[in-house]
């Protein structure tokens, strides 16, 4: 009887260590694609770990913007400029689809601008928010390409929105300059006239 409950005891301990020595299964490419991808928006743009992206992209990334193509270095820098621009800037991840090499995110951008280097505009106060998509080819583990699509216009017309009432108190004010400048200038004129005109002749 004891031998019986032993027996059992004995084969229930070793399937279970059999059982937590097996391997776990391991990640499938779009799984580990995925986990790229979150890096560069939770530790690049969220976090401002910019010293990441030498983990993250290929040496010979390229992304292929609406009027150019530019390499990591020119990509960062506009990341740098960008999260500059905006201190408090979120890049939230809506969607996120793998199929391959191929990795796509549809995401929503929030900030405040805050600071200079947006688009060249001086720090403007406004509240940012917009949705992109972005594309990329990861391989070996790095992405090397990239291809993003967003709404600038929308994000410029939030600014001036926001900035719409300053731009009228400064119309308003050039307006008074420019009338002012012309009426001084016209009553310096009548004066001069009248000077020249009683200027006694000379013998």
């Amino acid at each position: 009887m004891f031998s019986k409950y032993f027996i059992i005891g004995v084969f229930l301990a070793g399937a279970s260590l059999l059982a937590k020595s097996e391997p776990q299964s391991t990640p499938t490419i779009e799984e580990r694609n995925k986990a790229i991808a979150t890096r560069v928006f939770e530790e690049i743009f969220n976090q401002g770990r910019f010293e990441v992206a030498d983990e993250i992209y290929s040496p010979d990334f390229q992304n292929h913007g609406y009027r150019r193509t530019v390499d990591l270095k020119t990509d960062q820098d506009a990341v740098h400029a960008e999260k500059q621009a905006f201190p408090d800037l979120r890049l939230q991840v809506e969607r996120l689809i793998a199929e391959g090499d191929w990795v796509t995110a549809l995401w929503t951008f929030r900030g405040t601008h805050t600071a200079g280097g947006y688009g060249g505009l001086p720090a403007t106060g406004t509240p940012i928010e917009m949705r992109g998509i972005t594309i990329w080819r990861i391989v070996d583990g790095k992405i090397r390409e990239e291809w993003s699509s967003f709404d600038e216009l929308g994000a410029y017309s939030q600014v001036v929105h926001h900035v719409q009432g300053k731009l009228w108190i400064a119309l308003g004010a050039f307006l008074v300059l420019v009338v002012a400048a012309e009426r001084l200038l016209w009553v310096g004129c009548k004066r001069l006239v009248k000077l020249f005109r009683h200027k006694p002749s000379q013998a």
